[in-house]
C-alpha cells in the first residue's frame, strides 16, 4: 500500500489528507471522489444542474430534511491529490456562485489499516 509522504497545507482539506494517511489510505490507486454542493435555497435552479451534469454525469439530489439541508452530490474516479480536490471544489464553486452553491465538501470510502 503506497502512502503519500506530502506536507498538506494547515486546512480543512489538509486535515483529511492527514487523516487519511493515518489510517493507512492507499493513494496509488484511483478512488470514487463525492463531492457535495450546497445551495441556498432548493430545489436548486435546473441551469446548475444541467452544468453539473455536463461536467460530472450522474447526480445525486438529497433534499432537505428536519436533520440536514439539501444538497446535490456526484463523483469524480480517479488518483486522490489534494491539488485534485481543491481544484474541484474551486471550480464547481466558481461554475454554483450564480446560482447560491457552494462546494466545500467530499469524501471518500476507505477501510482503515
Amino acid at each position: 500500500m503506497a502512502h503519500l509522504t506530502a506536507d498538506w497545507p494547515n486546512d480543512a482539506d489538509g486535515g483529511v489528507f492527514r487523516n487519511l494517511a493515518a489510517d493507512g489510505f492507499d493513494f496509488s490507486v484511483p478512488h470514487s471522489v463525492d463531492y457535495n454542493v450546497d445551495f441556498e435555497s432548493w430545489p436548486p435552479p435546473a441551469a446548475a444542474l444541467e452544468w453539473l451534469r455536463a461536467q460530472y454525469g450522474e447526480l445525486g439530489l438529497y433534499p432537505p430534511s428536519e436533520s440536514m439541508a439539501g444538497y446535490v452530490e456526484f463523483q469524480v474516479l480517479g488518483p486522490l491529490t489534494y491539488e485534485g480536490v481543491t481544484s474541484t471544489q474551486r471550480r464547481v464553486t466558481a461554475a454554483m456562485e450564480p446560482f447560491g452553491g457552494v462546494c466545500e465538501s467530499w469524501g471518500v470510502m476507505h477501510n482503515a489499516a
